[in-house]
């Protein structure tokens, strides 16, 4: 509670200490610091580990005037790309976890679940893999998003995805952390697919599912958390436009008016809102 919050941002180094970052270098954090000694980092599993701190929980983050984090969680970013850009390599990296972990293959086909900032970058990342890719969202205007970035079909119902593919999906990604999403998940997986539970749903809440369906169906159900060895691979991704992240910027605003936009509603249709201070 005595920490200012924020894990999703770039910024400038004003201060590098000992290290080979240039001051005044454009750097992305990588919020996770693993302790790399415990069962867990040894074994490679530093997402579990339990001795993680993390930017913007245990020290302060991207809403501060000043964050001082580990040099090594800091990642370089070019100086032509797009400062804004920078803030999108986090979540982008939790998505690449979640999508090496489901291992979508050219020809398959790949239902996102949720059109927030998430599941666009899925249904990117699943373009890329070579699969045919559906976009299940309620909301037209993110429906309308999805088709500009790659995927193949965008619908609102779960209806219409069964026209589309009568036998579901050989991989669903769920990312609205929703708990009716997260129970419709399996029953869109074709038989033998594979789900993984990208969206985070709030601690203690339980969602109902159908052993029976998933045994009989051999569907292979995922959970994916935080983003292991894949930050750096996430900064290249949007320095070069494998990602393409622009039109994922909603709107933007200034630190001041960052308190009002995170406690409303979002608009219709936002995706993400990018927090600029004024001195930047």
């Amino acid at each position: 509670p005595d920490k200012i919050l924020g894990h999703e941002f770039s910024g400038i180094v004003v201060d590098s200490g000992e290290t080979d970052i240039a001051e005044g270098a454009r750097v992305t954090c990588d919020p996770n610091t693993w302790c790399g000694a415990c069962s867990q980092c040894q074994r490679g599993r530093v997402n579990l580990c339990p001795n993680n701190l993390a930017t913007g929980i245990h020290r302060d983050g991207g809403f501060a005037e000043f964050c001082v984090f580990p040099a090594s969680k800091a990642v370089v970013l070019p100086n032509e790309m797009n400062p804004l850009h920078g803030a999108f390599c986090e979540p982008l990296a939790c998505t690449l976890h979640g999508m090496d972990i489901g291992a979508a293959r050219e020809g398959e086909t790949v239902l996102v679940i949720g059109g927030g900032v998430i599941g666009l970058m899925a249904v990117q990342l699943a373009k890329l893999a070579g699969a045919e890719v559906l976009l299940l969202t309620r909301s037209p205007e993110k429906q309308a998003l999805g088709l500009n970035i790659g995927a193949d079909y965008a619908v609102g119902a779960e209806s219409e995805v069964r026209k589309i593919w009568p036998e579901g999906a050989d991989l669903v990604v769920e990312c609205a952390g929703v708990s009716a999403t997260v129970t419709l998940s399996h029953k869109l997986a074709r038989s033998g697919g594979r789900v993984v539970i990208l969206g985070v749903i709030s601690q203690g809440e339980q969602v109902p599912i159908e052993p029976f369906d998933m045994l009989f169906r051999e569907i292979q159900m995922h959970f994916s958390f935080l983003n292991p060895f894949t930050h750096d691979r996430a900064a290249q991704m949007i320095a070069d436009g494998t990602i393409n992240v622009s039109p994922l910027v909603s709107r933007i605003i200034s630190l001041e008016e960052a308190a009002l936009a995170i406690s409303s509603p979002p608009p219709n249709g936002e995706v993400r809102t990018i927090v600029v201070p004024k001195h930047a």
